[in-house]
């Protein structure tokens, strides 16, 4: 099969020069008991994807990457109860075990297996499918590895979907609308009425604004120093759209909520971002961190601010999803236009494109990208 597989972090941009992720033929062994062989048949660019290729989320090399994908089950292998042959699937880009503590108590996210085996680029089970035409193993990408004609994955990384729901749609299940919608509906619980700002509008972060949305918050603030996300952003519900480049934003986002969000949802992955929406949140408020910064970077708030004011920060790992039971809730909301995530996509594009894709997301000329597979 075709992939795009990344051998070395850190090349410079532009990507399109540099093509840190090189179109090689790829081999994928049969699936083995648990596992389950996908036709990809669409794969979403995101800043997960761009942070190991700069480098500044560390991965094992090589590793095929892509982990916001759909696609149809073409084979089961031993042992797979959850999927058939024919199925029509989203991935879940931390695998769940289902029985360590996390999971036993609801958070599934956190499954520690799944977490421990992201880390090393295996599958759940711990098993390397993937290599190249030399036979040198592949690592997979949390799980996944969406950027190639098939996917072998665990059963416990992909969620069944309907199958009439078009591939470029509903690869964005997978990640950037279970992550940013969920951050609003499972980590804040935001209910109607209360307020909410959104710092940075990439695929998660209008994710968010439009769970915000639904979830009938008011004001509803989106923040960022693109002008054509600040405007999608405001077609989508926003009453405020606040340039982060000009004047004191925290005090720009308090004085269009009346003294504070309630909730202040960070996805740009940025530590100074965060202090911001840390600042222009309410006394008695959340701020909610949803970005992943580079593992160095430090965050740090007035200690007395938490008891004086009691503040909360949470952080927010894909949503703090039950993928089994959000990913349908979230497509039902998008058939019935309370969720209209087909706006956040802005192109899609055939893989040998996949590098010059990436240099759009990196100059934030793009929100979604997806790469569709014949």
């Amino acid at each position: 099969m075709r992939a795009a597989v990344l051998r070395t972090m850190g090349a410079p941009a532009p990507y399109a020069d540099s093509r840190p992720l090189a179109i090689e033929t790829v081999v994928a062994r049969p699936p083995g008991p648990g596992e389950v062989r996908v036709r990809v048949r669409a794969a979403g660019l995101c800043h997960s994807d761009l942070s190991v290729i700069d480098g500044s989320r560390p991965r094992p090399m090589p590793m095929l990457l892509g982990h916001e994908a759909a696609g149809e089950v073409v084979e089961a292998g031993d042992g797979v109860s959850t999927l058939r042959v024919g199925d029509y699937v989203v991935f879940s880009f931390v695998p769940m075990c289902g029985h360590c503590g996390p999971c036993a108590c609801g958070r599934p996210v956190l499954c520690e297996p799944g977490a421990a085996a992201n880390a090393r680029g295996t599958l759940l089970g711990g098993a390397m499918r993937l290599h190249d035409a030399g036979g040198t193993p592949l690592h997979h990408h949390l799980g996944v590895s969406g950027f190639a004609e098939y996917a072998v994955v665990s059963e416990h990384s992909a969620m069944r979907i309907d199958a009439d729901l078009p591939p470029k749609i509903a690869a964005l299940f997978g990640c950037a609308v279970m992550t940013g919608v969920g951050a609003v509906v499972n980590t804040a619980g935001v209910r109607p009425g209360e307020s909410v700002a959104v710092f940075g509008l990439g695929g998660v972060g209008l994710s968010a604004l439009l769970g915000a949305a639904a979830s009938s918050a008011w004001p509803l603030v989106a923040v960022d120093v693109v002008q054509t996300k600040l405007a999608l952003a405001r077609e989508l519900g926003a009453s405020h759209c606040i340039d982060a480049r000009e004047g004191d934003v925290a005090e720009r986002v308090r004085e269009a909520t009346g003294g504070g969000a309630d909730y202040s949802i960070e996805t740009a992955g940025h530590a100074q971002v965060l202090a911001n929406a840390y600042a222009a949140t309410r006394r008695g408020g959340t701020t909610i961190s949803v970005g992943l910064p580079a593992p160095d970077r430090m965050f740090s708030v007035p200690a007395v601010s938490l008891v004086a004011e009691e503040r909360t920060v949470k952080g927010s790992y894909m949503g703090s999803a039950v993928p089994r039971r959000d990913i349908p809730r979230y497509v039902a909301l998008y058939r019935a236009g309370r969720l209209p995530v087909d706006r956040l996509l802005t192109h899609t594009l055939a893989l040998d494109g996949i590098n010059a894709g990436f240099d759009r997301l990196a100059g934030g000329e793009a929100i979604r990208q997806v790469v569709l597979f014949d």
